[in-house]
């Protein structure tokens, strides 16, 4: 992301924002995931404009002006914040637009039955759109073979986490290692899971009113989610590792130094006035 101001206009920005690598099976519309321009100007208004072409080597540049911006404290404050989430409103479009739908209990006209959005460089998530659901299933990926271990063992247990009764009205959610039927006919590259595949199962009520961005911004973060955990869990058994270490050669310097006291004791002048006392 790249900002540019002029000091003869400088209630103007250029904003230029590149997005992650797009993996072959993610469709773009414009070199723009679906829906992005819709939701740019339907966060922003008349704050943003969308330059034509972007600036190279950027997918999408846009011109703010700040004088447009609300009069009101809170509601300014509110469309910097939506501004400096940028990123999460182009990537999220194609994402909101099909639970728009759901929630009127429709799917998204010309949208394939399975739609793979962009996840991170090279990597997608997918949607399979219907009238009453929407399914969305995440190939878990991780570089690090600890990870890998570790963030297996975290969705399985957040599998078994969605059965507490306090969460029946929780989207449904599904483990497994292998790739589910939703993927069928999905690229075997796009399939290279190394810690499984997280499914949800979204329903026309996770969407309606208010709750509709709750869901787009969990959905969206949800592998950052898992990755945060995981590191935390790693950060966490790093340091009870390295408590036990440093108890451990506490132990062992005790021991040290009670051996060292003993052996003085032995060959010190103590030893000999017991045995000058036993003589006597």
């Amino acid at each position: 992301m790249r900002h540019q101001f002029s000091m003869r206009n400088p209630k103007v920005v250029v904003l230029s924002v590149a997005l992650p690598l797009p993996p072959p099976e993610a469709i773009l519309y414009d070199g723009l995931p679906l829906g992005a321009i819709e939701a740019i100007k339907a966060v922003y208004g008349p704050v943003v404009q969308i330059l034509d072409p972007p600036k190279d080597g950027f997918d999408f540049t846009m011109k703010i002006n700040l004088t447009k911006l609300p009069p009101d404290e809170e509601q300014r404050n509110a469309v910097l914040t939506q501004i400096a989430s940028v990123r999460e409103v182009v990537l999220g479009a194609p994402l909101k637009l099909l639970l728009k739908h759901l929630a009127l209990k429709a799917v998204a006209p010309n949208v394939e039955k399975l739609v793979a959005l962009v996840h991170r460089p090279n990597e997608s998530f997918f949607l399979a759109p219907q009238a009453d659901k929407v399914t969305v299933v995440y190939p878990m990926r991780f570089q690090d073979s600890i990870d890998i271990v570790l963030a297996t063992s975290f969705l399985q247990e957040f599998v078994e986490a969605r059965r507490i009764a306090a969460l029946n009205n929780a989207p449904s959610c599904m483990w497994s290692p292998a790739p589910p039927l939703e993927l069928k006919g999905v690229p075997v590259d796009a399939l290279n899971a190394n810690a499984g595949f997280v499914t949800f199962v979204v329903f026309p009520r996770h969407v309606d009113g208010k709750k509709l961005d709750k869901t787009v911004w969990s959905l969206l973060t949800f592998h950052a989610y898992v990755s945060y955990h995981v590191k935390c869990s790693e950060g966490f058994m790093h340091t009870r590792m390295r408590r036990r270490v440093e108890s451990l050669i506490q132990a062992l310097d005790r021991a040290k130094s009670d051996a060292e006291k003993l052996k003085k004791l032995v060959h010190g002048g103590s030893l000999k006035r017991l045995v000058c006392a036993l003589c006597k």
